[in-house]
């Protein structure tokens, strides 16, 4: 669905920037719940939509299944056909797609306020009646099928995969997101049905919604949207789990340069240390540029263009990665030097100096990167709700990041690199 003036996104970031971000509390005559952030500056909607429930919940053998689920809820709803909804949607001026991740299920997108209410009925159709018709599940069915083997050819994809599986283990976060080639075969129209059903449900639904709309009309299109889906959940509970670490993994490709992944543990996002963990690793790896990483593996020694490392936190689990591409030839190298800065800052911590410049990076990139654009702001609506943190979060981060102290920040990379790590390498094989 496509196609907004991408001017209207650049003078909204000016007015972002400009205004201080009212957020208000939604709640509909059916209990269905939003966030919303009211302006008509200009005579844009954006909305973001989420339901727990990802990738996690596909059966094993079948992984995939909401994976082929998400390509098809644009492919044609109620009696309108592939080629007949993408057509109302571009008649409409509606931009609006779906997308899946291992915890949640989500959709987004912009829509013209004088078109509003045949943009939402199309939303609605492709909420609540999708056609998933046997051709557009065939050519779907294709596309991630030639994705899947594509993906076999990418050693960073295929690093990710075998990390996901060794640290994961019989877990549901080490299946597949894509499926593989045999799972994608083996789901029906039935399995996608099913998979439909048990993800949609008014309790698991988190909505953001900025622009031209006014509280009154959002109520009445939300229950209007969202209002006739199954007011439980069937989602089954996933448990938590603790990474696995301490494998080295080496998987030989005919390719150029190694991938080079190396997994510590780490914690969630609701964790109260979040903020001192994350500065941390803005100052080891996270700062791109500035990080000590980049210093030593690229300006230090020009071992790898990039370099990075980062916190990965899901529902259920959460671990840190640093990783980067060399040479064949410069992959033990590459992996001592990162070793061995991830080491010190480990032993030694990170400076005073270090830690204040960090503050005031992430502190200043937050609006630069979260709120630029009203569907930007809109998604972070919906992670405001999904991850607890409260309608005034934006007002608050910048006094959790002023509060992080030195010492918050060592303890957490103590923490973190006290553990041997999980390390996979993909690419040519080595010969001494």
């Amino acid at each position: 669905m496509k196609l907004i003036a991408t001017t209207f996104a650049v003078l909204f970031a000016f007015v972002v920037q400009a205004q201080a971000i009212d957020i208000k509390q939604v709640t509909t005559d059916k209990g269905i719940k939003a966030l919303l952030v009211e302006d008509y500056t200009l005579p844009i909607i954006a909305i973001s939509i989420s339901f727990k429930g990802g990738s996690s919940q596909d059966d094993a053998g079948k992984e995939g299944t909401l994976r082929l689920m998400t390509s098809l809820m644009d492919e044609g709803a109620g009696d309108l056909d592939s080629t007949a909804f993408q057509a109302k949607a571009e008649e409409l001026g509606l931009e609006f797609g779906f997308s899946a991740s291992r915890d949640s299920f989500s959709g987004g997108g912009r829509l013209l306020r004088s078109e509003r209410e045949g943009a939402f009925n199309l939303i609605k159709l492709a909420i609540n009646e999708p056609r998933f018709d046997a051709d557009a599940i065939e050519r779907m069915r294709d596309a991630i099928r030639s994705n899947i083997k594509s993906a076999k050819k990418n050693p960073s994809s295929v690093g990710r995969e075998a990390l996901r599986e060794a640290i994961f283990k019989d877990h549901p976060y080490s299946r597949s997101t894509s499926g593989t080639e045999q799972s994608i075969d083996a789901i029906t129209r039935d399995d996608i049905i099913a998979m439909n059903k048990k993800i949609l449900s008014r309790e698991t639904l988190t909505i953001g919604v900025v622009g031209a709309i006014s509280e009154e009309e959002l109520k009445i299109a939300i229950d209007d949207i969202f209002g006739n889906l199954s007011e439980k959940s069937s989602i089954q509970k996933i448990e938590d789990v603790t990474p696995a670490l301490g494998d080295d993994i080496s998987i030989a490709m005919p390719v150029p340069n190694a991938s080079i992944s190396i997994v510590y543990p780490a914690i969630k996002r609701d964790n109260p240390d979040f903020f001192a963990a994350h500065l941390m690793n803005h100052v080891l790896g996270g700062g791109s540029f500035s990080s000590r990483l980049y210093r030593e593996v690229r300006e230090e020694r020009g071992l790898a263009y990039g370099v990075s490392s980062g916190l990965a936190t899901l529902d259920h689990s959460a671990y840190f990665v640093a990783g980067t591409s060399t040479r064949a030839e410069n992959r033990e190298e590459a992996i001592q030097v990162i070793r061995n800065e991830i080491d010190r800052i480990a032993k030694e911590g990170i400076t005073k100096e270090e830690l204040e410049k960090a503050k005031r990076y992430v502190s200043g990139s937050y609006a630069i990167s979260n709120l630029d654009t009203s569907g930007k702001i809109a998604s972070v609506l919906v992670a405001l709700q999904t991850q607890n943190l409260g309608v005034d979060y934006i007002e608050k981060r910048e006094k959790y990041i002023a509060d992080v102290t030195l010492e918050d920040a060592n303890r957490m990379a103590k923490e973190f690199f006290s553990v041997k790590p999980t390390i996979v390498v993909v690419g040519p094989e080595v010969t001494q």
